[in-house]
């Protein structure tokens, strides 16, 4: 099959997430998912961009971080990026419908402490596609650049189910069960979770808002964003200036809803949040030093 060469397109600013998300919902019925598909060869680039410090600290409230400091959380950048992958993720040469996509892992190293203060240079790329055992995986990296600095950057994979043959299965299986981590804290979660998480970062997926928007998508109740828990996670955790997180997200969490949080002792080790009452893993994750 042949590719288009990898070109980048530097944009002048963030484009806006709701146009992106009806766009991606429109042409979602027309995608063929199959992990042998072409995607975007398109390297997205914003060069100079500057936090937003209003929305950064109702971020922080919503997450749990500590409010105030000169440091963007580890996971911020991510909601930098985000629009710019979906901006990828909604077009219609990506050949995965929208509608349905799951996040379902994350990876970010973080090179150094980022001042919330600074200009960053955000670029965002699909980097392939995948065969999963149950349909197919992309796999997209944001990265930010403080000058020629790499000083952050991350890899998540976003999964479409559909059905698939015994040749396209991937041979990794799913991770088995663990025993529980020591648990740390419970949190009881309300209902307007999804809505502020929404209003803090612009990602306003109806699943996330209200049960009457989440149902025709097959919850019964609206769904906390994965990105927020583990974000609230690591606010819980702690990480180094210079650090590693890996995280997979398990099961969605239903709002409003009581979770336990649960992790090893030390700012560095492993971490997950489970259901107070039933014990079910939704997330579970490690932190580690940069470099190893």
């Amino acid at each position: 099959m042949t590719t288009a060469a990898p070109t980048t397109r530097t944009l002048t600013g963030v484009p806006a997430l709701p146009r992106l998300l009806a766009r991606g919902a429109l042409l979602s019925p027309l995608k063929r998912p199959r992990p042998d598909a072409d995607f975007p060869r398109t390297r997205l680039v914003v060069p100079h961009l500057r936090v937003d410090l209003a929305r950064l600290s109702a971020y922080e409230r919503v997450c749990g971080f500590a409010t105030g400091a000169d440091a963007l959380p580890v996971t911020y950048p991510h909601v930098l990026g985000f629009p710019l992958a979906m901006r990828l993720m909604s077009a219609r040469d990506f050949p995965l419908p929208l509608l349905g996509l799951v996040h379902t892992s994350l990876g970010i190293t973080r090179h150094a402490a980022m001042p919330a203060h600074a200009a960053y240079r955000l670029a965002v790329h699909v980097e392939g596609l995948a065969p999963h055992r149950r349909g197919t995986e992309a796999t997209v990296v944001t990265e930010a650049r403080a000058g020629a600095d790499l000083v952050w950057e991350s890899r998540s994979t976003y999964l479409a189910r559909h059905r698939t043959d015994d040749a396209d299965r991937t041979s990794e299986a799913p991770s088995g069960p663990r025993d529980p981590l020591p648990a740390r804290a419970e949190w009881r979660l309300a209902g307007d979770v999804g809505r502020r998480y929404g209003a803090a970062t612009g990602d306003r997926n109806p699943i996330h808002l209200h049960p009457l928007t989440a149902r025709p998508f097959g919850f019964p109740r609206a769904v906390a964003h994965g990105m927020w828990t583990v974000a609230r996670c690591l606010a819980e955790h702690g990480t180094p200036d210079a650090a590693v997180v890996r995280a997979e997200f398990r099961a969605p969490v239903l709002l409003p809803g009581t979770v336990a949080y649960g992790a090893e002792e030390g700012t560095c080790g492993r971490f997950e949040l489970r259901g107070a009452r039933d014990g079910r893993l939704h997330v579970r994750g490690e932190v580690g030093p940069y470099p190893a």
